[in-house]
């Protein structure tokens, strides 16, 4: 995939705020929905690059331009941007189902792919799998 255009969002992930998620507002404590977007997309580089052994390298700007109440369910949906020799860069929206609003987006979030050693190395992919056909058990 390329940066000439941005690929769609797909909403897969749903999260349940909870009574331990909120802030002292009673509203959906940032440091949770942080906490699940990078290990939602954590996941995902993991399956796009075949190997368990990857990094959050860069997180871009976040603004939060709504919130979450307890009760509410969130859905995250996470899409790969582009491809580096041993990075994946990919795009976040967050948003609320129950109000309909869009909760966050995170225009930039870099993954890079490490070697047993923890040095970048090349994953050697260049667009999206939905399959498992990237988990080798050398990797595990």
């Amino acid at each position: 995939m390329s940066n000439q255009s941005t690929p769609e969002i797909q909403f897969k992930t749903r999260k349940w705020v909870r009574p331990e998620d909120l802030n002292a507002n009673g509203t959906l404590f940032g440091g949770s929905l942080l906490k699940w977007i990078d290990e939602e997309a954590t996941i995902y580089a993991i399956v796009q690059m075949g190997n368990r052994r990857v990094v959050t390298k860069l997180m871009s700007e976040i603004n939060f331009v709504a919130s979450a109440r307890q009760g509410d369910i969130i859905e995250l949906g996470l899409v790969a941007t582009n491809w580096g020799r041993s990075s994946l860069t990919m795009r976040c929206e967050v948003r609320n189902m129950v109000t309909r609003t869009n909760i966050l987006t995170v225009d930039k979030i870099v993954f890079v792919n490490l070697d047993e050693d923890g040095r970048p190395e090349p994953h050697g992919y260049t667009e999206v799998t939905t399959t498992r056909d990237r988990f080798d058990l050398e990797h595990y």
